[in-house]
């Protein structure tokens, strides 16, 4: 029984039923309950490369995606003004990672290069507005690693779409009234206007910041962490873009005095959002912030005519995310601010976690729920870290950044591995988990692409098969073949339109 819908309900749904075994014993049936008067927020989102795995798992084709989400290819962000705030002040965190060696000996062979510049090719590709992938390739694969931009609100769509009609998972519009408990404490079932009690096994909470079951039925607590993340809300708007223009191949976060700004680019529009600390800027600061940045870097729209919306957030997560038979997912467990995309990525991580180890029975539930819940509490605070470092490594002077630098804003870890990070540079070890969300290479790009260098003299593991100059020219080889064979994101995807125009059943399917 899945509660809420939105990308975390219908995710949850086809992940579940497309594994399902339907010549088992006791086949697992899929029944998920939404309220009809409850919308998707729908700004705009970031995922990870993990997406491609988990369409294809439940079945839906990489082109029916891209056309059905509005989406477009991501790989990687761009981070503008994060050092100091000066001009040139920029680096990347691409999705390939880097190859193997010495910084320092890479800065020395091509100085005034930024870290990913010398070590990826995948930043210049981005540059250049190219897709990672030609059209001949069969769908998620590609020639670089990547991801996707995408409309939320039409994800979840094209899930309950796909869920109903294709997997068998029985949809109940109706309003949640109760939770009813049965002997022990477990959920027995939930208690709709329309439908009456609705009983279940299992249930997963997809209610969002309401956390229905989680948190009002099982009342487990939040860990709050904004004493380490400051933001607490942002301005969303959609900005119409030019039938032809160009789309960017990253995020980009730019960095302001109180925030950061997001920009994502999807075939028919931008979605832009001003990050910011409520304690460091007010409202009308940071709506005039958010004009500023589209009149820079969109003359001809008109800021003051567009909708602009207000969203408030806590980052926080649940001290459990597994109580009895109720396991949350998405923001029901919790939700950081969106820097770097984590937010469905660790949907994903959760599902992969629950059917990879289904429960049989109840018994065996309450071994899972604690390997779970230990599992999932290291995820959240390694995210927290990882988004922290990027305030941490700034120089910029603002009140905002520098109250970032504060020693007791800084999680313990964190301050204990930039110690150890001072004499070597990041190693397996000190990633220790399988998929970690942010491995070692993404700890590389923010730390070498904010400045953060090794000291002279300090030794390092020579790179394997080979000396750095000779690496070095094998990433700029690759990048100028790249560069030659990829098409533009909007070239890539107006082809793809074009081809499934008139009387294909996708575009047919999700026609406006």
């Amino acid at each position: 029984m899945i509660v809420g819908g939105g990308t975390a309900g219908w995710l949850a749904a086809c992940r579940i039923a497309a594994a399902a075994d339907p010549a088992a014993e006791r086949p697992v049936s899929v029944t998920l309950v939404e309220s009809p008067d409850i919308a998707t927020i729908g700004v705009g989102e970031g995922t990870w490369p993990t997406m491609r795995r988990t369409m294809a798992r439940i079945g839906i084709d990489e082109a029916e995606l891209l056309i059905a989400c509005d989406a477009s290819f991501k790989q990687g962000s761009r981070f503008d003004g994060w050092v100091t705030g000066e001009a040139g002040d920029s680096y990347h965190h691409p999705f390939t990672p880097p190859i193997a060696g010495d910084p320092r000996e890479a800065a020395r062979l091509r100085p005034g290069d930024a870290f990913a510049d010398r070590l990826c090719a995948q930043p210049q590709i981005c540059a250049l507005d190219l897709a990672p992938r030609q059209r001949s390739m069969p769908g998620y694969a590609g020639a670089l690693n990547y991801a996707y931009h995408l409309d939320a609100a039409k994800l979840a769509a094209l899930l309950k779409r796909h869920a109903t009609g294709r997997l068998g998972v029985r949809h109940v519009r109706d309003h949640v009234l109760d939770v009813e408990a049965a002997e022990g404490g477990d959920i027995a079932s939930v208690r709709t206007r329309d439908n009456g009690a609705i009983a279940g096994d299992l249930f997963i909470d997809c209610t969002g910041h309401a956390a229905l079951l989680i948190g009002e039925h099982c009342g487990i607590d939040v860990v709050d962490r904004s004493d380490e993340l400051f933001n607490d809300r942002a301005l969303a708007v959609q900005v119409p873009v030019a039938p032809g223009s160009a789309i960017a191949a990253q995020t980009n976060a730019t960095a302001h005095a109180g925030g950061w700004i997001w920009d994502i680019g999807l075939p028919t529009r931008r979605g832009v959002g001003c990050v910011y600390a409520s304690t460091f800027m007010d409202d009308a600061a940071a709506e005039a912030t958010l004009k500023a940045y589209l009149r820079r870097t969109t003359p001809d729209c008109d800021a003051d005519a567009l909708n602009i919306r207000l969203l408030t957030f806590r980052s926080a997560h649940r001290e459990r995310f597994w109580a009895g038979n109720c396991l949350a997912i998405g923001q029901s467990a919790g939700f950081l601010e969106p820097l770097e995309a984590s937010a469905i990525v660790m949907i994903e991580l959760a599902l992969d976690a629950l059917i990879d180890d289904f429960p049989a029975n109840r018994a065996v539930m309450a071994v899972q729920a604690e390997r779970f819940n230990a599992q999932f509490r290291y995820r959240w605070d390694r995210i927290v870290e990882f988004l922290k470092l990027h305030y941490v490594l700034s120089r910029r002077t603002e009140p905002y950044w520098r109250a970032h630098r504060d020693a007791g804003s800084i999680p313990s870890r964190l301050a204990q591995s930039l110690e150890l990070w001072r004499h070597r540079a990041p190693a397996a070890i000190d990633f220790p988990a399988k998929d970690e969300v942010f491995p070692g290479a993404s700890y590389q790009f923010v730390l070498y692409g904010m400045g953060f260098l090794l000291p002279s003299g300090v030794a390092v593991a020579e790179r394997e098969g080979g000396d750095m100059a000779a690496a070095i020219r094998q990433v700029e080889q690759r990048g100028r073949a790249l560069a030659a064979s990829l098409p533009t994101n909007r070239a890539y995807l107006d082809a793809l339109r074009a081809e499934h125009a008139g009387t294909d059943p996708i575009l047919e399917r999700y026609a406006e």
